[in-house]
């Protein structure tokens, strides 16, 4: 990466203006697994337009999205072995089924692990573009594996919140399908890491793996219907560290424990994909 610490916190992200319909809305929540379930009522709340829709608070994360900005001239952040390595979003409002929203991301900090990459955490504001009201605030860690060495970064990361170490006290199963991937990436993130099998194997994967985002929507949703916390009123906040990709097709195990931590693994493999907290009123 060309830019210095010092210039990479103060980079200005350009803010995103940006309409959305009932259509986007409901394309969004088809995209992230809901409705699988003809019979599901539930489901219908997010995908029939005679329900409102409901939105999914996690759809805050693709609105307003502010591109591939680390592909700029200027910066040449290596974004092939880019991964993404935590993501968390606050609900402040209910986000309306349609209407048009601004989107403010910035740097808040990079941590530099040197061999390991480059931590960069960001955060996004999302606001109802006509009455400036703050909808949401979604924060993200990536880590950009060919950009360590970093002069002037700290190089301690943030404490993450500890697990628990009892038996869960729920678990469920959700499945994800082998075209997901196609159908996540119209809400926006068009990297073909998520569609191109050359490109996937030149990132070290044997074929395309699915958006983080997508499972992060998914496994939330799996972890509120799980704890009876459905509605949007319900919801206060949710963060999650992905640890290993998810490849469409599979299957993935969400167990729960009652404070709302949760982790889900791939079952396929046994392998654990993420883990996290949400938080309820």
């Amino acid at each position: 990466m060309r830019l210095s610490y010092q210039e990479l916190l103060d980079y200005d992200i350009p803010e995103v203006r940006q309409r959305y319909s009932q259509r986007d809305s409901i394309l969004y929540a088809l995209s992230v697994g809901v409705a699988q379930n003809p019979l599901d009522e539930l489901g219908l709340h997010y995908v029939d337009e005679q329900y409102g829709p409901h939105v999914l608070p996690s759809m805050a994360v693709v609105l307003g999205y502010p591109g591939f900005w680390l592909r700029t001239p200027g910066i040449d952040a290596d974004v092939t072995r880019l991964l993404h390595g935590e993501q968390s979003v606050t609900l402040l409002a209910a986000i309306p089924a349609e209407g048009e929203v601004i989107g403010k991301t910035r740097v808040v900090e990079a941590v530099d692990k040197g061999e390991k990459g480059l931590l960069l955490y960001s955060e996004k504001e999302l606001r109802d573009a006509g009455t400036g009201q703050l909808l949401a605030t979604t924060a993200a860690t990536h880590v950009l594996r060919g950009d360590g060495g970093m002069a002037g970064a700290p190089t301690q990361a943030r404490m993450v919140e500890p697990f628990p170490d009892s038996l869960p006290q729920a678990s469920c199963t959700i499945s994800t399908r082998t075209d997901q991937a196609l159908l996540y990436r119209q809400n926006g993130d068009r990297n073909p890491l998520h569609s191109d099998p050359a490109v996937a194997k030149k990132a070290g994967y044997e074929r395309p793996i699915l958006h983080g985002l997508c499972t992060f929507a998914m496994v939330n949703h799996a972890v509120s219907r799980t704890l009876g916390k459905s509605s949007e009123g319900d919801f206060d906040s949710v963060f999650m560290r992905f640890s290993a990709p998810v490849f469409p097709g599979e299957q993935l195990r969400v167990d729960v424990w009652g404070d709302g931590a949760f982790r889900a693994t791939a079952l396929e493999r046994n392998v654990v994909v993420m883990q996290g907290r949400q938080r309820n009123r």
